[in-house]
C-alpha cells in the first residue's frame, strides 16, 4: 500500500480521492488504511462511499491515512528508454523558472517505437489527468485487457517503473511475506496517464541515462508531533521556531517507519523501503514538507492574513487608478466619460463580490468639481447622491464642489433656497462653516465661487484660516520655540533683491520648458566635416518631428475610434492621459529620448520596463507643471517674492519667525492671501499609466523612427535622394531601416529586452558630436533658493514636483506613514532640509579650470579625471593561424576590452555633464534643493553637479558667501588640507599643523603651478581638493592680512568610523567608544589598528598551539587587511562576504602564499569578529537584537520593519517579495487595474533582517546631523553636510564642533533603545485575544516574539558626557 508522509492536509482533489478510494476497495492495494476497520470493504472492512463535498473528502483523507500534497514543479530530462515516467521533482525551484504547472515528458506512445523515434512531449499535469487514469483502473481492474492487474498485494513498500521486453510495468516492492508475486505489468498504452501530481514523490526510474528517483509516499505515525517546550525555544539563537517545531516532527517521521515495521515483526534494516530510497531523497522530502509547514503556521501566525492582503491590495489599486483616471478626464474636458467609468465600476463592486468597490471619496470629489466648474448643478446632485447610495460620507470637499457649482449661478430665489439647503446639510453632517477654507484643497478660482456662495446667504461673512502649530513639538529641538533666534541669511549681502527676483523668474520659465540646455566643454578633434554632420543629423531630427506628428494623429485617431466603436468599454484607459500634451510636448520628449538612447552605453542598456516608466514619468512630470498653470503659478510667484524678502534679510526680521518653514507657513496662512492653494498633494499616476504611456511613445520610436542606413558614406548618391508621392503625400528615402530594435540578453536566469540604436545611427551621432547638453529641469542647480519644505507634498523646486522621500516606486507604505503623521513631528526633518538647501554655492574658477584642462587632454586615472574611450586599447584579432586556445584568449581580451571601453564611456559622460554643467554655472550663484531617502539621510537632488560626489566634484565647489578667515582660520586651512593628504591620521592636530608649515614650499609651488611645478598636490589621497585648499591657502597668505581675507572655502570634519560612534554609545561601550575617538585622548584612535593588534594577538595564541594557518599568517595581519571588515560590519556585512574581502587583501600582497588564501582568510574573518565582539561586547549584542527582531517581525508577522526616528520621522523598510505576475498584455483602451504596493505584500524576510541594523544606524546618524544642521543654523553657522561629514567655514569649525558634540550627547541620553522597543511591542507584539491558548508552535511562537521586543540589551558605563571633551570625535 501507499504510506503518506505528510502531516498536513494543504489540497484534496475530491475526484482523485474518490478514485483511490474507489481503487482501493476494488482490492488494487494501492490504499490500505491501517486501523480503520469495518466490514463493509473486502480489504479494509471500511465503509464504502463517495464525497461530495470538500470537507468530507478531507475527513476522509485523514480516515483513509491518504494525504494530498500542493502541486510542485518537475524538471523535463528526456528518459532514453520507451516508458511514460513522471519526471523527478526538483528538491529546490530555479529561480526563474515558471512553477505554475506541472510538467511530464512522454517518451513513447505506443510499444512499438523504437528509441531512436523517441519523442518527448511537455504536459500540464493536473488533478484529472490521475483521476481520469485511475478511473480507468477501477474500471478495467477484471477486464481481459493485456495491461490490467495481474497481481495484486497488500502490505507495505515502495512502488516504482520499469521495463521489460513485454513493455513497461509498475511493481510494487512490498514488505509483506516474499511468496506473494507482487508485479503488476501494463500494456505501453500509457495515454490515459500523464503524470503523477500533487504528490510528495520522488521517481525511481533505471534508465540508461543516469537519471534515477523513487515514489516514495510514507503514512506517519498515529502519535503526534511534538510541540517543543518554550524555554527550548529560547535557547535556540537565530532558530527558526517553526523550524524547531519541523524538526521535531521529521524526528517523529522517522520513528513512523519504525513503528510500521514494528507492527509487521520486520526489522528495519530489511525493509525495501529503506534499501529503495536514499537518505538523501527522504531529507528533500523532509525538506518540502517543511517549507510547506512553515509557510501554513506563518501564514496562521500573520497579523493580517494573505486573503485579507489581497483584497486590500486590489481595492486600494483599483481606487488609485480610478481617481488618476478621473482627474485626467475632468483636465481634458472628457467628464461625461469619466462619470460613466465610475459608475461603472462602482456598479461592478456592487454586483460581483470579485470585483473591488470603489470607496475613495477623492473619485467622486473629482467629478463633483470637474461639473461644479462648468456649473452643471444637476450632475453634480447625480455624483453626489451616489456617494450617499454607496454608504460613503461626504467630506468637506464633497460640499466645497457644491457649493462652488451653487456660487458659479445666477443669484435668484430659487438657487438662494437650494443654497440655505446645502449649508444646512453640511452643519448638520457635523461640519463647520470655517472648514471649507481649513480642510479643502483649492485651484483656480474654486475658492472664491464658494466664498460667493457662502456669502449669499450670509454677506458679512469672513473666513478664519487657522494657521498650525509651527513650532517643534520633539524633546530635543523645544527649546528653540522659546528661544531667541539668530539666525542670519546665508545670502545676506551677496545678492541684491532685484536680482534675487530677476533669478526667480527665470527658474519659473526653465520650470515650465522642463529643460534646461547648456554648452559642452567637449575637445572636438574632427572638425572638418563636423558642420557637414551636424546639418545632416538637424535634416534627420526634423524629418522625425514630422514623422513623430503624423505617427501621433494616427495612433490618437485609432484610440478615438476604438472609443466609439466599443462604447460599451467604459474601463481605464490610455486616451485621457496622453491628451494632456500638446503634440508638440511629445515629439519633444520622443527626441529627448533618441538622444538618450543613441548618446547611451554600448554594453549597458535599462530593460524596457524601466524606460517605459522612466518616459511616462517624463510625461506626468509635464502635466504636474501644466496643472498648476490654473492659478497656482501665479501665486507661488506672488508668495516666492515676498519670501526672497525675508531670505536676504532673515536677521531683521521678526524674532517670531525661526527659519524658511515658518516664514513660508506665515505666508500661505495669511488670511489675506485667498485664492489657489500652493501647498497641494502631487497627482501622481499608477506604474501602470506610467508603463502604459511609455510603451506608447516607444511603439512610436520603434516602428516610425528610420534611419538611413548609408547616412555615414559622404559621397554617396543616395544621401538625400528624396521622391514624393503626391497621391499619398508620403516620403519615401531610399535605405531607411528602423532606427532601433530590441535584443534580448540573459541577465541572471531572466530574459531582459533591452533597445538598442542601429549602428548607423550611433555613427551619425557621434560624428556630428553636438556641442550642447539637454537637462530635465530637476537635474541641474536652482537660480534661487529652493521653496521651503513646509509639509511633505511641496518643496524643493518652484512648480517641479521633487519628492520628498527617495523611495522605489512600489513602496506605498512610507507614503501612507507621512501622510497620516502629525505635521509638527516632521518638521525637525523639513526644517533641515530647507537649512541645507537655503545654502548658496559657487564654483573655484581656478580648479574647474585645472579640471578641464586635464580633462581635454585625455583624462588622467591616477587623479580620478576619466580618460575618454577612444584611449582603451584596440582589441587584438582574430588570425587564421591560431590554436582554438589561442582564439579562446583573443576572444576574452576582446570581451575585457569592450567592458572596459564601455566603463570607460560611462565615466567620462559622467565628468563630461558636471564639468560642463560647472562651467555653465561658472559666473552665477546656484542652489542645491535637497530630499531624504526612506533612512532620513539626506542628499542633493540634482544628481550630477552637487557636494556629495567624489573628490573631483567637492574640489569644483565652494560657499558663495564667504567670511574673514579669523584668528584661527588659516589654521584651520592647514589642518584640513594635512587632513586631505591622509598622510598624518594617527597624529595630534598639532602635529599636523606642524607639518603643514613644514611644506609650505610645495602648499604655494601647487598653488601656483598645478600642472608644471613640483605637483605635490597630485600625490595626496584626496588630490583636487588638496590642490583647491593649497590654492586657498596661498591666497590668504598673499593677501598681507590673512585674519581679514574673506574665505569661501569649506573645511570638513569627519566622523570617526561614524557607524561604530553610534553603536559605542547605544550600548556605552567603554573599550568600543575609545576605539571610535567618543572619549579623550591625546592622539587620534584608530579603530582598524586597534583590531588588527587584537586579532594579532589571538594569532600568535593560536600559533603557540600548533594552529597552522595561525603560523602561515605571521607578519600578515596588517590594518589594510582587515580594515574594510570592521568598516562594513556596522553596515550588517557576513561572514561570507566578509572572507571575500580578507582574501582580495590578503591576495594583493606579493608574498602571501596564494594556497594558503581561503584557510587563511576563514580563519581571519573568525578572529576579526571575534576581537569585535571583544572590543565592542554591547555594540554585537544591540546588532544581533536588532536583527532578531526584524527577522520575526517580518517572518512571524508577516509585515515590514517599521520605526521613528528620534526626530520624529517614520521609516518603513522596503523590501518585500514579488509575489504577483507582471501584467504582460498591452491594451490601451483597458489598462490594468491592479498594481504592486509594498504595504500589500509579505516582506523579504533576509533583506529586512540584514538591512535592519545598518538602516537604523543611518537613521540615526541623520537625526545627528539634522540637530547640528537646525542648531548651527540658529547659531548663524554656514552648515553643509554629506552624511556623517560636515562643511562650515574655516572660521567657525570649533562653533560647528562644539555644537556637533552636544547634539551627538543630547541624541544618545535618549533612551533611543527604550523607545524603540516600546515601539516594536506596541505595533507587533500580540494581544491575549490572538493566542490559541493550545500550547502550538503557533502560540510559542508568538510569545517568543513578544519576550524578544522586550529583551533591550544592556549597556556599558562608558560615560557619554565624556564625548564633549573630544578633540578627535569628529575632526
Amino acid at each position: 500500500m501507499f504510506v503518506g508522509m505528510m502531516s498536513h492536509i494543504f489540497r484534496t482533489d475530491l475526484k482523485l480521492l474518490n478514485s483511490l478510494i474507489r481503487l482501493h476497495h476494488r482490492g488494487s492495494g494501492i490504499i490500505t488504511p491501517q486501523n480503520v476497520c469495518e466490514n463493509s470493504c473486502p480489504n479494509c472492512g471500511y465503509a464504502r462511499r463517495s464525497f461530495t463535498s470538500f470537507d468530507q473528502s478531507q475527513r476522509a483523507a485523514k480516515e483513509y491515512g491518504f494525504l494530498w500534497y500542493g502541486a510542485r514543479p518537475l524538471s523535463t530530462k528526456a528518459s532514453a528508454n520507451p516508458i511514460l515516467s513522471s519526471v523527478k521533482r526538483s528538491s529546490k525551484k530555479k529561480k526563474g523558472k515558471k512553477s505554475s504547472s506541472t510538467t511530464t515528458e512522454i517518451i513513447e506512445e505506443n510499444e512499438k517505437a523504437t528509441v531512436s523515434e523517441s519523442k518527448a512531449k511537455l504536459l500540464t499535469l493536473k488533478n484529472k489527468d490521475l483521476s481520469l487514469y485511475l478511473g480507468k483502473l477501477v474500471s478495467d481492474a477484471s477486464s481481459s485487457k493485456g495491461y490490467g492487474l495481474h497481481s495484486i498485494a497488500t502490505g507495505t513498500g515502495t512502488m516504482s517503473y520499469s521495463t521489460s521486453s513485454d513493455g513497461p510495468y509498475m511493481m510494487f516492492n512490498y514488505s509483506s511475506p516474499s511468496h506473494i508475486d507482487t508485479q503488476a505489468h501494463f500494456d505501453s498504452d500509457f495515454s490515459g496517464l500523464s503524470a503523477f501530481p500533487d504528490v510528495e514523490m520522488e521517481n525511481s526510474f533505471n534508465r540508461d541515462d543516469g537519471l534515477e528517483g523513487d515514489i516514495v509516499i510514507r503514512q506517519p505515525s498515529i502519535s503526534r508531533t511534538t510541540i517543543p517546550e518554550e524555554k527550548d525555544l529560547i535557547d535556540i539563537e537565530f532558530a527558526d521556531p517553526i523550524d524547531v517545531a519541523n524538526n521535531s516532527a521529521h524526528l517523529d517521521l522517522d520513528h513512523s517507519v519504525t513503528s510500521i515495521l514494528s507492527d509487521l515483526d520486520m526489522p528495519a534494516s530489511s525493509h525495501s523501503l529503506k534499501s529503495k530510497t536514499p537518505q538523501k531523497k527522504v531529507n528533500s522530502l523532509k525538506s518540502e514538507s517543511k517549507q510547506s509547514f512553515k509557510k501554513h503556521e506563518r501564514e496562521l501566525m500573520a497579523k493580517v492574513k494573505r486573503e485579507h492582503m489581497e483584497k486590500l491590495a486590489s481595492e486600494a489599486s483599483l481606487n488609485k487608478s480610478l481617481v488618476a483616471y478621473l482627474e485626467m478626464c475632468v483636465f481634458t474636458g472628457q467628464l461625461n466619460k469619466g462619470l460613466s467609468s465610475l459608475n461603472y465600476y462602482r456598479m461592478r463592486g456592487k454586483n460581483s463580490p470579485v470585483h473591488p468597490p470603489v470607496t475613495d471619496i477623492n473619485a467622486f470629489n473629482t467629478l463633483l468639481h470637474g461639473f461644479a466648474a462648468k456649473g452643471n448643478y444637476t450632475k453634480v446632485k447625480e455624483v453626489f447622491k451616489t456617494i450617499k447610495e454607496d454608504g460613503l460620507r461626504p467630506a468637506v470637499q464633497s460640499y466645497a464642489a457644491v457649493l462652488e457649482c451653487l456660487g458659479r449661478l445666477n443669484v435668484n430665489a430659487q438657487n438662494k433656497s437650494v443654497l440655505r439647503e446645502w449649508i444646512d446639510e453640511f452643519i448638520k453632517e457635523g461640519y463647520e462653516i470655517d472648514d471649507l477654507f481649513n480642510k479643502t484643497v483649492f485651484a483656480g478660482n474654486q475658492q472664491k465661487m464658494v466664498l460667493n456662495a457662502i456669502r449669499i446667504r450670509n454677506p458679512d461673512f469672513i473666513p478664519e484660516i487657522r494657521k498650525p502649530f509651527t513650532g517643534y513639538s520633539c524633546k530635543l529641538l523645544q527649546h528653540i520655540n522659546s528661544s531667541k533666534s539668530s539666525i542670519v541669511s546665508p545670502a545676506e549681502g551677496l545678492i541684491t533683491n532685484h536680482h534675487l527676483k530677476m533669478m526667480a523668474d527665470k527658474q519659473l520659465k526653465m520650470e515650465l520648458k522642463g529643460t534646461v540646455t547648456i554648452k559642452s566643454i567637449e575637445k572636438k578633434d574632427d572638425l572638418d566635416n563636423l558642420p557637414y554632420y551636424r546639418e545632416l543629423l538637424k535634416e534627420t531630427e526634423e524629418r522625425w518631428a514630422n514623422g513623430i506628428q503624423e505617427a501621433l494623429e494616427r495612433n490618437f485617431r485609432t484610440l478615438m475610434n476604438q472609443g466609439i466603436k466599443h462604447k460599451n468599454n467604459r474601463s481605464i484607459g490610455l486616451y485621457p492621459f496622453l491628451k494632456v500634451l500638446q503634440p508638440n510636448d511629445y515629439v519633444e520628449l520622443i527626441t529627448q529620448e533618441i538622444r538618450k538612447l543613441a548618446e547611451g552605453s554600448e554594453t549597458y542598456s535599462p530593460s524596457v520596463s524601466q524606460l517605459y516608466r522612466e518616459l511616462g514619468s517624463k510625461v506626468l512630470a509635464r502635466y504636474q507643471v501644466l496643472y498648476k498653470k490654473n492659478g497656482i503659478l501665479e501665486k507661488v510667484h506672488r508668495l516666492y517674492h515676498n519670501y526672497i524678502n525675508w531670505y536676504l534679510n532673515a536677521s531683521s526680521s521678526s524674532a517670531e519667525i525661526k527659519n524658511a518653514r515658518h516664514k513660508w507657513q506665515d505666508l500661505i496662512y495669511d488670511p489675506n492671501c485667498m485664492g489657489p492653494h500652493v501647498d497641494i498633494g502631487e497627482h501622481t499616476w499608477p506604474n501602470s499609466v506610467l508603463s502604459s504611456l511609455g510603451r506608447f511613445l516607444y511603439g512610436i520610436i520603434m516602428r516610425d523612427i528610420k534611419i538611413n542606413s548609408q547616412v555615414m558614406k559622404l559621397n554617396s548618391k543616395t544621401e538625400y535622394v528624396v521622391k514624393y508621392l503626391l497621391t499619398c503625400n508620403v516620403l519615401i528615402y531610399r535605405h531607411l531601416v528602423p532606427a532601433f530594435y530590441s535584443i534580448f540578453r540573459m541577465q541572471g536566469v531572466h530574459l531582459k529586452e533591452e533597445i538598442k540604436p542601429h549602428p548607423a545611427l550611433v555613427k551619425l551621432f557621434q560624428a556630428a558630436s553636438r556641442d550642447e547638453l539637454t537637462f530635465d529641469t530637476t537635474l541641474v542647480p536652482m537660480v534661487c533658493p529652493p521653496l521651503p519644505w513646509a509639509s511633505t507634498r511641496t518643496g524643493g523646486y518652484l512648480l517641479t514636483p521633487a519628492k520628498i522621500i527617495r523611495l522605489p516606486y512600489q513602496a506605498h507604505q512610507q507614503k501612507m506613514r507621512l501622510e497620516s503623521c502629525p505635521p509638527d513631528h516632521l518638521y525637525p526633518s523639513l526644517d533641515s532640509l530647507n537649512q541645507l538647501g537655503a545654502i548658496p554655492w559657487k564654483i573655484n574658477h581656478k580648479v574647474l579650470d585645472t579640471v578641464i584642462e586635464v580633462f581635454n587632454n585625455k583624462g588622467n586615472d591616477s587623479l580620478g579625471i576619466p580618460p575618454p574611450p577612444s584611449e582603451c586599447p584596440l582589441a587584438p584579432s582574430i588570425e587564421v593561424n591560431m590554436t582554438r586556445q589561442e582564439k579562446l584568449k583573443v576572444h576574452k581580451t576582446r570581451l575585457a576590452l569592450k567592458r572596459k571601453k564601455a566603463e570607460m564611456y560611462s565615466l567620462w559622460c559622467d565628468a563630461l555633464y558636471r564639468l560642463s554643467l560647472a562651467n555653465h554655472f561658472r559666473d552665477d550663484i546656484f542652489w542645491f534643493p535637497h530630499n531624504m531617502d526612506f533612512r532620513g539621510r539626506v542628499y542633493p537632488c540634482p544628481p550630477h553637479l552637487n557636494h556629495l560626489g567624489a573628490d573631483m566634484a567637492r574640489s569644483i565647489l565652494v560657499f558663495a558667501q564667504g567670511k574673514p578667515l579669523g584668528p584661527a582660520g588659516l589654521d584651520w586651512l592647514k589642518i584640513h588640507l594635512v587632513n586631505l593628504t591622509g598622510l598624518k591620521k594617527r597624529d595630534s592636530v598639532e602635529d599636523r599643523l606642524k607639518h603643514a608649515d613644514e611644506i609650505l614650499d610645495d602648499i604655494l609651488d601647487s598653488a601656483d603651478n598645478p600642472l608644471t611645478g613640483r605637483k605635490w598636490w597630485a600625490e595626496s589621497e584626496e588630490p583636487w581638493q588638496t590642490l583647491a585648499c593649497c590654492v586657498e591657502i596661498a591666497n590668504a597668505i598673499r593677501s598681507g592680512d590673512p585674519e581679514a581675507y574673506v574665505s569661501h572655502f569649506p573645511v570638513h570634519q569627519d566622523g570617526s568610523c561614524n557607524g561604530l560612534q553610534h553603536y559605542a554609545a547605544l550600548g556605552r561601550d567603554e573599550a568600543g567608544a575609545k576605539s571610535v575617538n567618543l572619549a579623550p585622548s591625546l592622539l587620534p584612535q584608530d579603530v582598524y589598528s586597534s583590531v588588527a593588534t587584537l586579532v594579532e594577538k589571538l594569532r600568535q595564541s593560536d600559533a603557540e598551539k600548533g594552529v597552522k594557518v595561525a603560523q602561515v599568517l605571521d607578519g600578515f595581519i596588517k590594518r589594510k587587511v582587515i580594515k574594510q571588515t570592521v568598516m562594513t560590519t556596522v553596515y550588517g556585512v557576513t561572514r561570507y562576504g566578509a572572507r571575500l574581502q580578507i582574501a582580495k587583501q590578503l591576495k594583493d600582497i606579493p608574498d602571501f602564499p596564494k594556497e594558503h588564501l581561503w584557510p587563511s582568510s576563514l580563519y581571519l574573518v573568525g578572529r576579526t569578529f571575534d576581537s569585535l565582539q571583544e572590543m565592542f561586547t554591547s555594540t554585537k549584542e544591540i546588532q544581533d537584537w536588532f536583527t532578531e527582531c526584524a527577522r520575526l517581525i517580518s517572518q512571524i508577522c508577516g509585515q515590514n520593519v517599521e520605526w521613528v526616528t528620534p526626530l520624529g520621522l517614520p521609516v518603513v523598510q522596503p523590501y518585500f517579495r514579488l509575489n504577483k505576475k507582471p501584467h504582460e498584455g498591452y491594451d490601451p483602451s483597458k489598462l490594468p487595474e491592479n498594481h504592486v504596493l509594498d504595504s500589500f505584500e509579505r516582506p523579504n524576510v533576509m533583506k529586512q533582517k540584514n538591512a535592519f541594523p545598518p538602516n537604523f544606524i543611518h537613521s540615526l546618524d541623520s537625526s545627528h546631523m539634522m540637530l547640528t544642521s537646525l542648531h548651527c543654523e540658529q547659531a548663524g553657522l554656514t552648515f553643509a553636510s554629506v552624511h556623517d561629514c560636515y562643511w562650515t567655514h574655516p572660521c567657525t569649525v570649533e562653533v560647528m564642533n562644539q555644537i556637533c558634540r552636544e547634539q551627538f550627547v543630547a541624541l544618545h541620553s535618549e533612551p533611543i533603545l527604550e523607545d524603540l522597543s516600546k515601539f516594536l511591542v506596541e505595533k507587533y507584539s500580540y494581544r491575549e485575544n490572538e493566542f490559541f491558548k493550545d500550547g502550538s508552535v503557533v502560540d510559542v511562537t508568538k510569545r517568543r516574539l513578544n519576550e524578544l521586543l522586550k529583551e533591550v540589551p544592556n549597556k556599558g558605563s562608558f560615560d557619554l558626557k565624556s564625548v564633549l571633551k573630544s578633540t578627535y570625535f569628529f575632526s
